[in-house]
């Protein structure tokens, strides 16, 4: 079965610690590609992307080895170029390894990346920073296809920030002759992350943190250990469990700075929270507020990643609720299934209206990562039993969902 079964209607009150982040995982497992040597992640979550991204790397060559929760790579035996097609479409992430391949091979085959139902994520602003150092690219058998006949430093000038795009030209340029400036960058945390684990491993990058990065090419980069920063979308979405059943809970290791635009609209909510010695308490008995007027917007703005969850939230809560989308065209599928559930939620465009009331129990269907947890959270709060198909869509960014809110008290169970 591929189902996860909840009955809802518990106050949760636990403690749990917030799992490794998959977005900052990602990428550091590409960039080890440039390490012709071990790297070692501490605290790595064992979630289906890392699996799938761990996959490609073996299929390049690479050597990995889990010790608990500590991901071993050794890329020294790294000797191809091309990622196989079945491997690249699993997951959308796999279009980082572009930056990296071509930063010690000079070139790359990937197929077009996949993995994701949430609307048009293009590629174009990938290939236009690094056709900036000297890489050029063409199609063949429905691959993109990348080879850099002067690979070296560049002018990059992004026209908006792209988070992706940012982490491939930075991997790209990392070990570029010559000096690059790369304007207009995405301040995401998960760019922060590479950044300074570039430069524990050899790299030269400056200005980490703004929109503006300057690299000096390194000649080559070194073995490096590095522990996975924990992850700010895991740690929002049980705040939002909090929140949704009017409950309390601790999280250890939540990274609070990272936090900001989430947790104030928590406050917003009704809810209340105190932060020390890396415990983030949360008491959400006094949710009963609205949200008007919330907007979407890249870091340190709302998190795309977390609007279907607060959706669940404010389907609950008494009043007009509205929250415009700003990053993604199509990420109100979870609408329709949390309508099963009782939800008073109408979208027009990219906007979504929510009357919130009582949710029932429901047979519902994720259909992306983040709709799937927006469900398990409404079936914390439902009237009876709700049963969540496509489990596997979950598993690709939570480690165990069912075992977190089951330590906060949750009646959850996996079938």
């Amino acid at each position: 079965m591929d189902e996860i079964r909840i009955t809802g209607g518990i106050p949760l009150d636990g403690e749990i610690a917030v799992q490794g982040s998959k977005n900052a995982a990602l990428p550091l497992m590409a960039a080890a590609v440039l390490n012709k040597g071990v790297t070692v992640l501490l605290g790595c979550p064992r979630i289906s992307d890392v699996f799938a991204m761990e996959e490609v790397l073996k299929s390049l060559g690479a050597r990995t080895r889990w010790e608990q929760d500590t991901l071993i790579l050794d890329t020294g035996q790294i000797h191809r170029v091309d990622v196989k097609r079945e491997l690249g479409e699993k997951m959308r992430s796999s279009i980082v390894l572009l930056g990296s391949l071509l930063g010690r091979f000079g070139e790359a085959v990937l197929p077009y990346p996949g993995g994701c139902v949430i609307g048009e994520r293009p590629v174009d602003l990938h290939l236009m920073a690094l056709k900036q150092l000297g890489v050029r690219f063409y199609e063949e058998d429905g691959m993109l296809c990348a080879k850099a006949e002067k690979f070296a430093g560049g002018a990059i000038c992004f026209p908006k920030p792209s988070v992706g795009a940012t982490q491939n030209a930075v991997l790209g340029a990392v070990c570029a002759p010559g000096k690059t400036v790369i304007r207009g960058c995405s301040r995401e945390p998960e760019v922060l992350w590479l950044c300074r684990f570039l430069n524990m491993a050899g790299g030269r990058i400056q200005g980490i943190g703004t929109d503006c990065l300057e690299i000096e090419g390194a000649a080559e980069l070194h073995d490096i250990v590095m522990e996975i920063p924990p992850d700010r979308i895991a740690a929002g979405t049980y705040v939002c469990a909090s929140a949704v059943t009017r409950g309390r809970g601790v999280l250890r290791k939540a990274p609070v700075s990272e936090m900001g635009a989430l947790l104030h609209v928590y406050k917003k909510m009704g809810g209340q929270y105190t932060f020390n010695s890396g415990k983030l308490s949360l008491c959400s008995c006094g949710v009963k507020y609205p949200v008007r007027g919330l907007r979407t917007q890249v870091y340190p703005g709302f998190p795309t990643d977390l609007q279907s969850v607060l959706l669940a939230v404010l389907s609950t809560v008494k009043g007009e609720s509205r929250i415009e989308e700003t990053i993604f065209e199509d990420r109100f599928k979870v609408v329709p299934e949390l309508r099963k559930m009782g939800a008073d939620i109408s979208v027009c465009r990219s906007t979504a209206w929510i009357r919130g009331g009582m949710l029932e129990g429901a047979k519902v269907c994720a259909r992306e990562l983040r709709g799937g947890a927006a469900l398990v959270v409404a079936g914390l709060a439902a009237k009876g039993e709700t049963c969540v198909e496509n489990r596997h869509f979950i598993e690709r960014g939570y480690e165990d969902i069912c075992r977190d809110l089951s330590l906060l008290g949750a009646c959850i169970r996996k079938d």
